[in-house]
Order: structure tokens, then sequence, then C-alpha cells
């Protein structure tokens, strides 16, 4: 009797234990669906531009618009690189244009950010308070709202069409000034004074002591200061086509009108790829540092 009851005991158990098993699976499967259905949803934009470069133009004014090409072709492609050819600045210039504005925009918003943050985050003095309010301020205001004041301040110093419009603006971008300082209040005292007990100078501490420490927040301000600079149109103070960049070249072949419709989806295809890469790269890279940076005291 008493044998019988532990069977049927242990046999509900067990029965317990697989609805709970099935129950978890179901559960699983569900949240795997929901997931990859909004991933899906997120990829739209993307994989319509990608499907877009590679549509003739039948398919491109087909209604209802179609998300996958048909017959895909890569004639937009050779129809781009002919016009940009074709036009007295090559097609290398712009290139090299747009990628030495990213990369030095980048590279000294980074660097001037830093320095300007760690005054900010580990020393007290008289208005800092008063400054950080105005950084924090400055983060409201769009692009379109500060466009006028930059060019009145680049054209007084008398930068007006040369590189130094675009890359002297991203150097001063407030954004990361904010997101470092935000990074370096979390960077414990106690190894910014062993530091300097052992003799090493503020700048040493910076850069070999706390920029260190921060590094998920400057992997992820690359990733934004590159995004945008890539894009950056410099119609406004350039005007000289040997310093435009990528974006005002393809918005001058986009302007030619219906004709041109393939070629603006395969030119948009070329602008996005490159950022799209980067994010991928650097964002691994964040992901681990901030996996594995663990401040020891």
């Amino acid at each position: 009797m008493n044998s019988t009851l532990v069977k049927d005991f242990k046999t509900y158990l067990r029965s317990r234990k697989t609805k709970r098993l099935n129950r978890s699976r179901v559960m699983d499967m569900l949240l795997f669906i929901a997931l990859a259905g909004f991933g899906l949803f997120s990829a739209w934009p993307l994989i319509y531009v990608a499907s877009n470069a590679f549509k003739p133009l039948d398919e491109i004014f087909r209604f209802p618009p179609q998300l996958i090409v048909r017959n895909p072709t890569f004639q937009n492609f050779s129809d781009l690189f002919r016009i940009l050819n074709d036009s007295w600045v090559p097609l290398s210039r712009y290139f090299f244009n747009t990628l030495f504005y990213t990369v030095a925009g980048t590279a000294g918003h980074v660097m001037l950010s830093s320095m300007a943050a760690y005054p900010l985050a580990k020393y007290e003095f008289p208005g800092k308070k008063f400054l950080f309010a105005i950084v924090v301020l400055s983060l409201m205001f769009a692009v379109e709202v500060t466009a006028v004041p930059n060019y009145i301040t680049i054209s007084a110093i008398g930068l007006i069409n040369t590189p130094f419009a675009l890359i002297l603006p991203a150097f001063s971008a407030s954004l990361g000034l904010y997101l470092l300082k935000q990074f370096m209040e979390q960077v414990p005292m106690a190894l910014i004074e062993s530091a300097r007990m052992d003799g090493a100078s503020e700048m040493t501490i910076l850069f070999k002591v706390v920029i260190p420490q921060v590094k998920p927040a400057i992997l992820t301000l690359i990733i934004f200061s590159f995004q945008g600079l890539w894009a950056a149109v410099g119609g406004s103070f350039i005007y000289s086509e040997r310093w435009k960049t990528m974006t005002d070249a393809i918005s001058s072949i986009v302007a030619g009108g219906v004709a041109r419709a393939g070629v603006a989806g395969a030119a948009s295809l070329l602008m996005i790829s490159v950022p799209i890469i980067v994010f991928i790269i650097t964002q691994s890279n964040v992901v681990e540092t901030m996996s594995t940076s663990g401040i020891k005291e």
C-alpha cells in the first residue's frame, strides 16, 4: 500500500516536472518568435534600401512596392560610378574627404571631450556646476537651431570653404563631454591618488588610469561621432567641389530626377554600409568591455 502511494507520488512529480519543462519550452519559443518579429521589423528599412539598390527602374516604381528584388542588377552601381567618375572631381576625392573629416573629427572630439571631462568629474572649482548645466542645456538644441550661429562663428574666424569648417565644430560637440564626465565620476579617487603618489602627472593619470576605466564610454562615443560625421552635409560651409563630401556628391546626383532613382538607391546603400559595419565591429567591443571592466580597488 505504502509502496504504491510512493510510486504514484513519484509519477505525479515527474509529470509536474514534465509540464513545467514543456511550459518553459513553449515560453522560450514564444519569446524567440516575438524577438524575431521585432528584429525583422527593425531590419525592414535596411532590407528595403538594400533591395532598392539592385532593382531595375520598372521594379522601383511598381505598385504596390515589393520588398525583395526579383531581377537583381548591378547597373545602378555602374551608373553611379560612371556619373561620379565623369565629373571633374573623381569619386576617390569625395570618399577621401568624407573619411578625412570623419576620422579627424571623431579623434578630436574624443580627445577634447576626455580632457575637458576629467576636471569636471574629479576636480572642485568655482563655476563647475554652472558649466556642466550649460553642457546639459546644449544637448536640448537640435542641429537646425545651431546652424546659423555655427555659420556666423565659422565665417568670423575665416574658415568658410575649408576642411576645418566641418572638423572644428565636431571637436566641440557637447555629447562627448556629458557622456565621459558621467563615466569618469565612477572612477575611484583611490586610483588617482595612488598614481599621484607614484609621481604621475595629470596627463599621465588621464590617459593611463582614467581613460582605460571608461572604455565603454569611449567606444560608444566613437560610434555616435563616426555615424554623425559620415553622413554630414558640408554644403552650407564648403563651396569648393574638391572639398565636398560623398553626401554632397550623392545629393547632386539624386537631384537629377526620376531617371536616377536606381542610382540613388545604390548610393544610399553605399553610404549606410560603412556606419553599419563600424557599428557592428565597435558594438562587439563595447559589450565585451562592459562585461569585463570591473574596477578593482
